[in-house]
C-alpha cells in the first residue's frame, strides 16, 4: 500500500462521527495547488478565492476574505463539483476551510490530477 493511501485511511478512521481540531487537520495529507475558484456565500454573493492547498478534508487559500470563523461558501471543485465548506481558521492573509464531508479517496485522487496538470508537483503516493 502507497504511504499516501494509508495516511489517507489513518485520517478518515480517525474523524469518523467527529469534527476534526485545527491540529488533526494540519496533519492531513495536503497537496500544494494554484487553483482559483468562486466561492458562494449566502450573503455577500461570489467571493474570488485562490486554492493554495487541499486534503480531503479542506483547503487553504490565500488573499484576504472578509468572513468570520463558521460561515460558509459553497466551491465548485473538478470532479466532486459543488461542495460547502465553512471558515475554521483566517491569518495573516490566508485562511482554512473543512469541507462539510470527507472525500473518497478515488474522488479526491482524480481532483489532484485534474488541479495539477504537472505532475512533477505531486506528491508521492
Amino acid at each position: 500500500m502507497h504511504h499516501w493511501v494509508a495516511q489517507w485511511e489513518q485520517c478518515v478512521s480517525m474523524s469518523a462521527g467527529a469534527q476534526l481540531s485545527v491540529t488533526d487537520l494540519r496533519r492531513a495529507a495536503r497537496h500544494p495547488v494554484d487553483y482559483p475558484v468562486i466561492g458562494e456565500h449566502r450573503q455577500r454573493g461570489d467571493l474570488r478565492m485562490h486554492i493554495v492547498n487541499i486534503s480531503a478534508h479542506g483547503f487553504m487559500t490565500t488573499g484576504e476574505l472578509d468572513l468570520g470563523r463558521g460561515e460558509r461558501v459553497v466551491v465548485r471543485l473538478p470532479i466532486i463539483g459543488r461542495i460547502e465548506a465553512h471558515l475554521i481558521w483566517a491569518a495573516d492573509g490566508r485562511a482554512g476551510f473543512q469541507f462539510e464531508r470527507i472525500l473518497r479517496l478515488e474522488d479526491f485522487m482524480q481532483m489532484i490530477d485534474t488541479m495539477q496538470p504537472n505532475p512533477r508537483l505531486r506528491r508521492g503516493r
